[in-house]
């Protein structure tokens, strides 16, 4: 390949015909990628002349092209002083290279010049103005850091390959991150340079991450597998495989099951999430439904495209909506990550006003479905350099990068940091535990849903594990939350959960649930019933759990009793009444829905069946509760 020297070469009024020489000998061997001995003719040429501005922009094209800016910058800069009235071009091109070594006092002097005297060139007056903005930007950014202070995640993770892209699950226990490793004898693509694979390392009791081993069989494939996403819950892992023989296009989206300790044989998204365009980079919401990922597919705004598909069932997926010009511009917006709060979504882009090159963004799906203006995260979490990932734990208090920083252990490392209090997403905590019959102990699959009861949203959907009938679910703070669990053959378990705003550290759940199997005498408190105090009207927050009621009686042939139950304050007849009005209540909503009037009973308790102490607020609270008991 010949090299095009970027600059524009002026004929300059003194010439030693010495440093001419020694000129166009280091262009020859640009030319022929001779960049060491290209460098040792120009400086030559310095020595033999110092004042030939030719030499300084031969040198800053010699050092653009080989990734050094700074040496870059100085070299044009340079000329521009010794020809005092250069073609504005050298301006331009002066002005981009300090931008990426973040000398943007310089640059933006740079680039106003061209501005005055430039105009001719029209096709880069746009990148100048952009250019301009992102040095504005750089100066008050570095005036005003944001808290940043990385952490290597040491030798357990990290080595002299490349190591980015890294995930978590909800509880933090399992880190997933791709590897960039040497091709090997098990190496399918031939052309490639390099083999992506996946790693997992797993945190043990002292917080310490455990030696990193690979994914393994079936994931691995002997293709490049990264760009992975695992699913709040953990049961997910999605993935990115490229230069496939069996793929749809040069990179396409895939998705595994875990079962047990494995993971299930990979499957293609397939239609008409991948196409014969490029699709990468999946990142799943909590809601275990709402998939983003990154696409060049037509009909988007750029290059590539941050996008979004929902899971429908297993394996089943909508049509992609792209995010629409609130997120995507017409460059490059990749790297999704959508945090487990459901609403803040961290992005890279290369279109948007930063610190130059890719710059990490956030922004935040509003009530209405919108999403608010992309915030950038500022330096020196951004820098002229390209960043192109973050992850975020559950809390919101720790972000993992990769970087190539110095003092690594070579190539990208994976860093830890304590996220900036302002660029924080809602703290989430999660539940976790067992789910088993409550006679025999037999780990069960089920389903588990929590869903918002103000808003409705279903907010995570989840699955036990078949095997060992594990769970994790993600619970959002600020947040009346109902937790369902539902599995064949068993009436429904439900709970209700209320997380303060004000938590910023939250202290998981442990919880193991035992379903009791629909025989006839099961009870089933119904923990979302809601009513005002001394009211017997059903608050609008029940009908979740009502229409869950109603959904188990549709397909369950049983007969219920609804009971009502009261605590022990106040007289008998008044508690035996009250009882009775919002057992009726529950009873009168499901005949609206159309459950058969013979398949329903009510009945008020009153303060008769206690199942807590009266003496204290807690047991008062369990004993004011609404029931249903199998009668047939």
């Amino acid at each position: 390949m010949t090299f095009v020297v970027i600059s524009i070469v002026p004929a300059s009024a003194q010439k030693n015909s010495k440093a001419l020489s020694l000129c166009s000998k280091a262009e020859q061997c640009i030319n022929k990628h001779e960049f060491d001995k290209a460098l040792t003719y120009l400086k030559q040429a310095i020595q033999r002349d110092p004042s030939y501005p030719d030499t300084y922009i031969l040198m800053g094209d010699l050092y653009n092209f080989t990734l050094r800016s700074d040496s870059a910058a100085r070299c044009y800069n340079k000329a521009i002083e010794l020809l005092g009235d250069p073609d504005p071009m050298l301006y331009f091109i002066a002005a981009g290279e300090g931008v990426k070594c973040a000398q943007y006092e310089q640059a933006l002097a740079n680039y106003e010049i061209f501005m005055q005297k430039g105009l001719q060139y029209t096709d880069v007056l746009a990148d100048a103005q952009k250019g301009m903005a992102n040095c504005r930007f750089g100066i008050e950014a570095m005036k005003n850091p944001v808290k940043f202070s990385p952490v290597n995640l040491g030798a357990a993770i990290n080595s002299d390959w490349d190591e980015s892209l890294a995930s978590l699950t909800a509880d933090d226990a399992q880190l997933i991150f791709t590897v960039n490793r040497p091709k090997d004898k098990g190496t399918v693509c031939a052309f490639c340079l390099n083999e992506e694979d996946l790693y997992i390392s797993t945190r043990n009791e002292k917080s310490e991450w455990g030696s990193r081993v690979p994914i393994g069989s079936p994931i691995k494939s002997g293709y490049n597998e990264g760009a992975q996403c695992v699913s709040p819950d953990g049961n997910y892992l999605l993935y990115t495989m490229c230069d496939a023989d069996f793929g749809v296009g040069s990179c396409d989206l895939y998705w595994s099951k875990k079962m047990g300790a494995k993971w299930s044989r990979p499957r293609n998204f397939g239609a008409p999430v991948n196409t014969t365009s490029w699709e990468s980079q999946p990142s799943m919401a909590a809601d275990g439904r709402t998939i983003y990922f990154v696409s060049s597919r037509p009909g988007g705004f750029g290059g590539m495209d941050i996008w979004k598909t929902t899971m429908t069932t297993e394996g089943a997926f909508t049509a992609p909506e792209n995010l629409g010009a609130a997120i995507n511009t017409p460059d490059d917006d990749a790297a999704p990550f959508i945090h487990s709060d459901g609403r803040t979504l961290y992005f890279a882009s290369k279109g948007r006003i930063g610190m130059g090159g890719y710059d990490l963004y956030y922004s935040t799906l509003q009530s209405d479905g919108t999403w608010s203006e992309p915030k950038n995260l500022g330096y020196p979490i951004n820098t002229p350099a390209d960043e192109i990932n973050i992850f975020i734990n559950s809390s919101g208090t720790v972000a993992y990068m990769a970087s190539d920083k110095d003092g690594g252990f070579g190539g990208l490392d994976l860093y830890s940091f304590e996220l900036d209090d302002n660029l924080r997403p809602n703290p989430v905590t999660y539940i976790k535990g067992i789910i088993a019959d409550a006679v025999t102990g037999r780990p069960l699959i089920a389903t588990i849903e929590m869903v918002d009861l103000d808003t409705k949203q279903v907010l995570t959907h989840t699955e036990s594990d078949a095997e060992s009938g594990e769970y994790l679910a993600c619970i959002q703070t600020g947040s009346n939350v109902l937790l369902n669990v539902s599995s064949e053959g068993y009436p429904f378990y439900s709970e209700n959960f209320q997380i303060e705003k004000s938590y910023t550290e939250l202290s998981p759940y442990h919880k193991d649930i035992q379903l009791q199997r629909a025989d006839v005498g099961t009870v089933v408190v119904l923990k979302n019933i809601f009513f005002d105090f001394n009211e017997s009207e059903l608050k609008p927050e029940s009908y979740i759990e009502l229409d869950r009621l109603v959904d188990y009686l549709s397909h369950n042939d049983v007969s219920i009793e609804i009971g009502g139950h009261t605590d022990n304050q106040g007289s008998d007849e008044y508690n035996d009444r009250l009882s009775q009005e919002r057992a009726k209540a529950v009873y009168d909503y499901l005949l609206s829905k159309r459950i058969a009037p013979e398949r329903l009973s009510y009945r008020g308790y009153g303060k008769r069946q206690p199942v807590a102490d009266n003496s204290t607020e807690e047991g008062r609270a369990s004993n004011r509760r609404t029931e249903f008991r199998i009668v047939r």
